[in-house]
């Protein structure tokens, strides 16, 4: 069981902070920039079922977890099945196909945002038509691009993006193709310039939008973190996946 290891953080004032700096980047959005309010999601890795439910007290409905077994164990929490019955959560990890069916059997799982390739979605939705098979309920999935290259990092190249984009919209009716996420490099210096990754996925996202005569507002763009998100608002992000600006920084591994 998870437990808390580091000195108690004020998870709700935490939430209050990121929802009122989100209020005040979209006001200085451009305008030109044609996107919905986004959608905050809670990144609870490490976290203990007590900080989960301390923010959905305060209002957040989605969170996300990047490890299948954490997923698990949180998901099925007794004080969390109890405490947060419309709770939300997304899969922000590296999706393994040996891990799917574990991942799909989560309770209230809303979305997996790192779905980056044919086999790993013609996987995904085989799999979900055996435990859901009206076509009322497809899995919500986001195509994950790896935008910076770096090796480390999971992700379809930008490039091979709209491809998959058509394969799993034209294919696989089980899924519901929502959008496109990227993680990106950590640490970029804004005083550069626009995030090189931010720019690469807007591209990729226009070009989906163009070929497929969408509006932009309908195809969801997932970046952005603590550290960067106000930014990512500003060019465009539609999902915004923040943790310790929520919920304290996370203790180091050893």
């Amino acid at each position: 069981m998870l437990r808390r290891t580091m000195a108690e953080f004020d998870v709700k004032a935490g939430l209050q902070h990121v929802l009122k700096r989100i209020d005040e980047v979209l006001l200085q959005r451009p305008k030109e920039v044609q996107a919905a309010r986004p959608l905050l999601v809670a990144v609870s890795k490490t976290k203990p079922a007590e900080a989960v439910i301390e923010a959905y007290e305060g209002g957040q409905r989605d969170f996300g977890e990047n490890y299948v077994q954490e997923l698990e164990e949180k998901s099925r929490h007794p004080d969390i099945l109890a405490k947060c019955p419309d709770i939300r959560w997304h899969f922000i990890g590296h999706m393994q196909s040996n891990k799917i069916n574990k991942i799909l059997s989560v309770p209230n799982l809303h979305m997996i945002q790192t779905v980056d390739s044919e086999k790993l979605a013609t996987k995904l939705d085989a799999a979900w038509s055996k435990r859901q098979p009206t076509p009322e309920e497809p899995l919500q999935v986001l195509i994950q691009i790896n935008t910076s290259g770096e090796d480390v990092k999971s992700g379809i190249e930008a490039k091979d993006a709209p491809a998959l984009y058509q394969y799993i919209k034209s294919n696989l009716k089980h899924l519901n193709l929502m959008g496109i996420m990227t993680i990106g490099a950590f640490g970029f210096d804004y005083s550069n310039g626009p995030n090189p990754d931010f720019v690469s996925l807007m591209q990729v996202h226009r070009s989906i939008c163009e070929a497929h005569s969408l509006a932009p507002d309908s195809v969801l763009v997932s970046m952005g973190m603590s550290n960067d998100f106000d930014k990512a608002i500003e060019m465009g992000s539609t999902v915004v996946r923040v943790g310790s600006s929520i919920f304290g920084h996370r203790a180091a591994k050893v």
